[in-house]
């Protein structure tokens, strides 16, 4: 029996057409049978992070996100840029995870939409590294979708798209098989 491989994809961005949210759309039609590939939409919904809120009881929004992330076997985060950083509802979300063993050594991919978003990809990176997960490659995976306004049906029906994340998908099995 082939074990079912868990990832949990996190958009950084809220719009309801967000291109990124879109390519992680995508990596959920592409997955494999043995992947199963769940969308996290609860980034928005949390609280902002106060240490003092940071207990054994957390904010129910908080616990239920800490355990989705430790659920999970990888995650996937696809963010733009804002303001050349990383969007604030994400940087929360990623805050909440440094008080918790939820994300340690857990393998985290980035996947980028646009070749601009540069500085808010390697301060992603330099945050992942800080609360101890295991980014499985020094770059983000670029899959060029800036300006273009595809939905999830879209993306799969674009070859080059469609072998960045098929790529990105087989990179994120082999790294939960290297760490069992």
């Amino acid at each position: 029996m082939t074990r079912v491989v868990t990832i949990l994809a996190v958009s950084g961005s809220l719009r309801t057409n967000s291109s990124n949210t879109a390519l992680l759309r995508a990596c959920v039609l592409l997955a494999p049978p043995d992947v199963r590939l769940d969308l996290y939409e609860g980034t928005g919904a949390l609280p902002h992070f106060n240490a003092d809120l940071d207990t054994d009881s957390p904010p129910a929004a908080v616990a239920a996100w800490r355990a989705r992330v430790a659920a999970a076997d990888a995650l996937i985060i696809a963010s733009p840029e804002y303001a050349r950083g990383v969007p604030g509802t994400l940087k929360n979300a990623l805050d909440w995870l440094a008080g918790s063993s939820d994300i340690v050594e857990k393998p985290v991919v980035l996947l980028s939409g646009s070749a601009r978003s540069t500085h808010a990809q390697e301060s992603l990176a330099i945050i992942l590294k800080t609360i101890s997960a295991r980014l499985i490659a020094e770059h983000p995976y670029l899959a060029h979708v800036l300006g273009k306004s595809l939905q999830a049906e879209d993306i799969v029906g674009e070859p080059a798209l469609v072998a960045v994340l098929r790529t990105l998908l087989a990179d994120v099995v082999r790294s939960t098989a290297a760490r069992s």
